[in-house]
């Protein structure tokens, strides 16, 4: 038998079984989790290594620990499924992997094998399977892998010592369902990244950059941040944490390209295939705010959505600015949008077939 990656402690005070149905009864987002985690170390002397299936608990830190000073931290975010004959679905998780690898790169962290990273995964889920929503309902399961940089050092220089840690919390829909459109803020104060920065990969720091900028749009009574390009302010990069996407009376589907500063949705891929397979135009292109403002204006444009890991697919209604407010289309969620978002749902947990490969089965 092959040696396993991870040894397993099992928790032996799990949630009761009434603590973890009241938690499934109304979730939340990231507030609770499940029984277990996973932890990995990496060294320069023996590499990713001491992996452990062992009880949710805290870390304890030295205040030096590299992480709290000097931001070396990826993360990656994705979702189990139940599916309606009460399988365990995972959706794409070796793109996550792939991703977390890049994101690693850039912020000069060693890379965490995909084969670590899938078995990790399973390996969780499979110990902590009832914590998996009903498939009534839109609950899921999310997945929390990261790595920070562990060695105590005050050092600026990258870090001799890193964790990977993998937890898990039962979550409901983010933007109840993807119903209510959103309402958009455009910054022009803020910008989330330039190029040569780290936007294209998924680190706390971009996240901790769109904070101000996402309190802005709540004072101004709106639900997200667009952010534009940082050089001319002219272009639409993405929102605080989703790709966005534009739907034409003529059938395209526009959404600005993979360059460098925003991140490479695994939920934006998916969506621009299913949009190519309901006969859509896909246009991966640049796209400035004032030729949204007009095509929205003259009713070229149909349609527009935000997607992500968390709101999987969520239409946007109002656009607002310092100057003023439009609309798009009728400020509903339109029929593409819809069509989009249920197909993938429906791919995520298996009621449509899958023909690209993209779900894969946890045996329990």
């Amino acid at each position: 038998m092959p040696q396993k990656t991870f040894t397993a402690s099992i928790n032996d005070k799990p949630a009761t079984d009434a603590a973890r149905a009241a938690i499934l009864k109304n979730p939340g987002f990231g507030v609770a989790f499940t029984d277990h985690m996973v932890t990995m170390k990496w060294t320069p002397e023996a590499g990713w290594h001491a992996g452990r299936l062992e009880p949710y608990r805290p870390f304890q830190l030295d205040p030096a620990t590299a992480a709290l000073h000097y931001a070396q931290i990826v993360f990656e975010g994705l979702k189990a499924y139940r599916s309606k004959e009460n399988e365990i679905l995972l959706f794409r998780p070796e793109n996550n992997a792939e991703r977390l690898a890049k994101s690693a790169q850039r912020l000069a962290i060693p890379a965490l094998p995909v084969q670590f990273f899938v078995e990790a995964i399973e390996e969780l889920v499979r110990v902590d399977h009832l914590w998996v929503p009903a498939s009534e309902g839109g609950g899921s399961l999310y997945l929390r892998p990261f790595i920070f940089a562990s060695e105590a050092m005050l050092t600026v220089r990258p870090a001799r010592e890193y964790t990977f840690c993998l937890i898990a919390s039962p979550v409901g829909d983010y933007f109840a369902g993807g119903q209510k459109p959103l309402k958009l803020w455009v910054s022009t104060d803020y910008v989330r990244a330039a190029r040569g920065g780290t936007g294209a990969a998924k680190c706390p720091g971009n996240y901790a950059g769109s904070l101000m900028a996402q309190k802005q749009s709540v004072d101004n009574d709106c639900d997200q941040t667009v952010f534009l390009d940082a050089v001319e302010q002219k272009w639409i990069e993405e929102l605080g944490g989703m790709n966005i996407c534009f739907i034409t009376k003529d059938k395209k589907l526009i959404t600005p390209p993979i360059s460098g500063t925003i991140l490479d949705g695994i939920t934006r891929k998916s969506i621009l295939t299913l949009a190519a397979e309901e006969g859509l135009e896909v246009e991966e292109t640049p796209y400035s705010y004032q030729q949204w403002k007009h095509d929205a204006e003259s009713g070229y444009l149909t349609e527009a959505f935000a997607c992500g890991t968390a709101a999987v697919v969520v239409s946007i209604g109002t656009v607002r600015d310092a100057h003023g407010t439009f609309t798009i289309g009728e400020g509903l969620t339109g029929p593409v949008t819809a069509t989009l978002r249920q197909r993938l749902v429906n791919l995520q947990r298996g009621v449509e077939a899958d023909s690209h490969g993209w779900v894969r089965r946890i045996s329990i």
